[in-house]
């Protein structure tokens, strides 16, 4: 089949399904501003107050107890809506608590391996005996790894857990998420030994072997389901705008899977098309609506104030739906493709500005006077941050689009930087945020060690700092090094070696910063450290009122 149609069949039925759902959500009215969607996150007496788990104790008398901006405090909600909470976080414990704990273990295994791999950039020799060990094997374990093991299962931990409580609705079918988990990290870990062994599919982010393959697409049609039942048996009317980035994510993504993983169907030039368009589409329309998501619900919750503008966030979700299907094509702007296809990305790309500065106007405003409070709360801050990262490297991706940048930026160090901005900088930070405000909920317990939650959020920022803005400049001298055609190729190596070394050193402090995150997640599941159960974990006014309507 032509590239051109295939990439353009996919990008159809991305279309057709975003439509369909666009028309459905217009006949029932959920596009209009709503100041009660806006504010259906919160119970009542909550409008106002801080709500984090992972602030300590006597940081709870440093922050507001009443937000002041106008409007404020008027939602009530239902008095059954805290106990409808309760249960439903009961109701999708264990299958959180299972994603998390297989994301963290792939975190770990993901970092090493891909620390591993960027050492070997400048020292070629170091780790040569074994096949696996190779560059090439190695650093396509770490992207395995980090991209469907951490961040997929980190996300799915997310949806399972922020879903039923928007939808004051227990969660249905949890045995089936969990046997869907079960199929999704069985594919995993078959996939990293089949990749270690030499057995690819050879697409980048789609070295994963089809037939390993179906273990994964069989195990998001068992989330799916459930997930899909429970939205159909919600007890709420208003859709808050979580809802609709997280259901469209899981949809998108399984889409995106069985069209990228087809056998036989992708070869030659075709084979490259798809390849971009899965990548990036990976990235936009699986972990960027997940993380906007995860944004859009835990950021208002800390403060106690609502979102600014819900019709922002309505429409950062369907311009983003809309405008970022043929994005991955700018990757291959020279390549032997229609001239038109790579004029579509590009134009796509730059048409991506739309649902950034929703997001950001949307974020900056829902903020205002309440920035102080990052100084206490660790989950805002990996949020803000994260937050911060997703307008930056959306606006960068954008800009390297252009044929004047993409000449010199692509195919050297400098794309692996970008790409890193976004999935570290924005989505792993804010899927860190979400696991320190979710885990206490899930286990009943705080976390044991406050005060690392600190040191891992300032050794991650660091480190994704040397390393985003080595791996910039050095890829940057590479392009043009690669451009003068009076420079013989080896010179373009050699200029990137120092930015390499400090790839390295960055990447060594981020590792670092991933085994202190999960030594603290086994500390606080394993009932290690410091008896803390009270302040944290619930406020005195959030406990209250959790004790008026359920234990």
């Amino acid at each position: 089949m032509d590239s051109a149609i295939l990439s353009l069949l996919g990008a159809f039925l991305l279309s057709i399904m975003g439509l369909f759902f666009f028309i459905w959500s217009m006949r029932k009215g959920l596009l209009v501003e709503n100041p009660l969607a806006a504010s259906i996150i919160f119970a009542p007496g909550e409008l106002g107050k801080v709500d984090d788990p992972a602030i300590p104790g006597n940081a709870q008398e440093c922050l507001p107890g009443v937000a002041s901006g106008p409007g404020e405090g008027e939602h009530l909600a239902d008095p059954d809506e805290l106990r409808n909470r309760i249960e439903s976080d009961h109701s999708s414990a264990f299958p959180v608590f299972m994603f998390i704990a297989f994301a963290c273990f792939w975190l770990v295994l993901g970092s090493f391996a891909g620390l591993t791999a960027s050492l070997k950039l400048h020292m070629p020799d170091w780790l040569v005996g074994e096949a696996w060990q190779t560059f090439g094997r190695i650093r396509t374990v770490h992207l395995t790894a980090v991209l469907y093991g951490w961040i997929t299962n980190a996300a799915l931990g997310v949806i399972i857990w922020v879903l039923p409580r928007l939808l004051r609705t227990n969660l249905v079918g949890a045995m089936w998420v969990m046997l869907g988990g079960a199929l999704i990290n069985t594919g995993i870990a078959s996939a990293i030994g089949a990749i270690g062994s030499g057995w690819t599919d050879g697409m980048e982010y789609l070295e994963i072997p089809w037939q390993i393959g179906i273990f994964i697409v069989a195990g998001f049609v068992c989330i799916i389901i459930p997930v899909l039942y429970t939205l159909v048996n919600r007890k709420v009317e208003s859709l808050y705008v979580s809802v609709w980035y997280m259901v469209a994510a899981l949809l998108w993504i399984a889409l995106l899977f069985i069209i990228g993983k087809l056998p036989g169907v992708h070869t030659g030039v075709q084979q490259a098309t798809t390849n971009w368009w899965y990548g990036h589409n990976v990235l936009g329309l699986w972990f960027t609506p997940v993380s906007v998501g995860a944004i859009y619900y835990f950021l208002p919750k800390i403060i106690g104030r609502p979102v600014r503008s819900y019709n922002l966030s309505i429409l950062g979700f369907w311009t983003l739906a809309f405008f970022y299907g043929q994005v991955g094509g700018h990757h291959l702007i020279g390549g032997p493709i229609p001239g038109w296809l790579s004029t579509l990305s590009i134009v796509q790309s730059m048409m991506m500005i739309i649902p950034v500065a929703a997001f950001t106007i949307n974020m900056a405003s829902t903020m205002r006077g309440r920035m102080h409070m990052a100084r206490q709360s660790p989950t805002l801050r990996f949020m803000m941050f994260g937050g911060f990262m997703y307008m930056l490297s959306s606006l960068q991706g954008s800009l390297e689009a252009l044929r004047s940048v993409n000449q010199v930026a692509h195919f050297t160090h400098f794309t692996v930087a970008h790409a890193h901005l976004g999935a570290y900088a924005f989505v792993t930070m804010v899927l860190f945020g979400a696991i320190y405000f979710m885990l206490p909920r899930v286990l009943h317990w705080e976390w044991p060690y406050p005060r690392l939650i600190t040191l891992q959020f300032w050794l991650a920022v660091v480190g994704i700092s040397i390393y985003f803005v080595g791996l910039s400049i050095g890829g940057w001298l590479q392009g043009l090094a690669m451009l003068d055609a009076s420079r013989p190729f080896m010179e373009s190596v050699a200029v990137t070696i120092p930015y390499l070394q400090w790839r390295s050193l960055g990447g060594s402090l981020m590792v670092l910063s991933h085994l202190i995150f999960v030594g603290h997640f086994l500390a606080m599941a394993l009932r290690f450290g410091p008896t803390r159960t009270g302040a944290a974990l619930f406020t005195r006014p959030a406990k209250a009122l959790e004790l008026a309507h359920g234990k």
